[in-house]
């Protein structure tokens, strides 16, 4: 059984809905599931799982939120080599350039992305409730 982490950030709830499918997709594959909101998550504890799932919506000009989020991100990225994971978050304006900018940054840590990433226009719909629960089984 694997071990896969869903750690997110969600300033108005669409992120941790998300989340929360992430997980579900996760479990319904066999993995053991930890969820953390990103101020509970450590970057000591990226070796204590198989694979993590990072959620964080976009803020500001297209960037990651900079007062919790980035800053345990920023920690954990020296950490991700060879590290299966997968993102999400949700936007409420903008073309998705956080993500995109956010999957350079961690093919360049050497991470392994295991799932395109999912993005979704303020609350997750239907569709995008079930692309995160695929991404949580393509961690799984």
């Amino acid at each position: 059984m694997s071990k896969v982490a869903v750690v997110f950030w969600s300033g108005t709830g669409n992120t941790e809905a998300m989340a929360k499918k992430v997980a579900d997709g996760a479990k319904e594959a066999g993995a053991e599931i930890s969820l953390f909101n990103a101020s509970d998550f450590q970057p000591e504890q990226v070796d204590e799982f198989d694979a993590i799932a990072f959620g964080c919506p976009s803020m500001g000009s297209e960037e990651l939120e900079d007062g919790e989020f980035e800053p345990m991100f920023k920690g954990c990225e020296p950490k991700l080599t060879g590290k299966k994971i997968a993102l999400f978050g949700s936007y409420g304006w903008g073309d998705g350039e956080w993500m995109r900018d956010w999957e350079e940054t961690c093919k360049k840590d050497g991470a392994v992305l295991a799932h395109e990433s999912v993005i979704c226009n303020n609350e997750p719909d239907a569709d995008g409730e079930a692309q995160c629960v695929e991404l949580g089984k393509a961690l799984a």
